[in-house]
């Protein structure tokens, strides 16, 4: 079986590059190579630990934020998306602060083949979904380390995050105007 030059195997159904079936139009194939990932940024702070308690019985609530950003960069086809995660946990008993993470988990991406009006979805979806295995991990480390049970973060849709940005943004742009007279 012929490999899609990353190693994997092409998907079921998928045809050789530069081939077409009957009647379609050659599209141009997507090529997506990650070329680094990083932490830009974190900090853990373990509230528990600052007040010299010992960690409550309490089930904590926990509160999980994300934030993406994409930028192209100054190299041809290069792009850089950080996800931004912030992470509060509190005793849901009295309301008091267990621990926070806030981390920003970067990629440095190489794309190509993707129409222009599909890329900014693309950098903020496809990307983040890549990455996000990796700073799951990181969190689920960083929170056992710093004396909790790991926290496992449930799998994030970026689509849906996606399109509730847009929807956030459409209802700014329209407020705009009403608080500008």
């Amino acid at each position: 079986m012929a490999e899609n030059g990353n190693g994997a195997a092409p998907a079921p159904g998928a045809q050789p590059a530069g081939m077409t079936g009957e009647g379609q139009a050659q599209q141009p194939q997507v090529k997506i190579q990650v070329l680094g990932q990083y932490i830009r940024d974190m900090s853990f702070e373990n509230a528990v630990a600052q007040s010299s308690l010992k960690l409550p019985n309490a089930q904590p609530d926990i509160q999980v934020q994300v934030c993406l950003d994409g930028r192209k960069r100054e190299t041809e086809h290069q792009f850089e998306v950080i996800s931004k995660y912030k992470i509060e946990s509190k005793n849901r008993e009295d309301g008091k602060a267990l621990f926070l993470i806030e981390m920003e988990y970067a990629g440095i991406f190489h794309i190509e083949g993707v129409p222009q009006e599909q890329l900014h979805p693309f950098l903020l979806i496809e990307c983040p979904r890549i990455l996000f295995p990796f700073a799951r991990r990181i969190i689920s480390d960083l929170t056992r380390d710093g004396g909790f049970p790991a926290l496992n973060l449930d799998m994030i849709d970026f689509m849906a995050l996606y399109r509730q940005e847009l929807a956030r943004q459409a209802q700014a742009k329209q407020q705009a105007p009403a608080t500008a007279n």
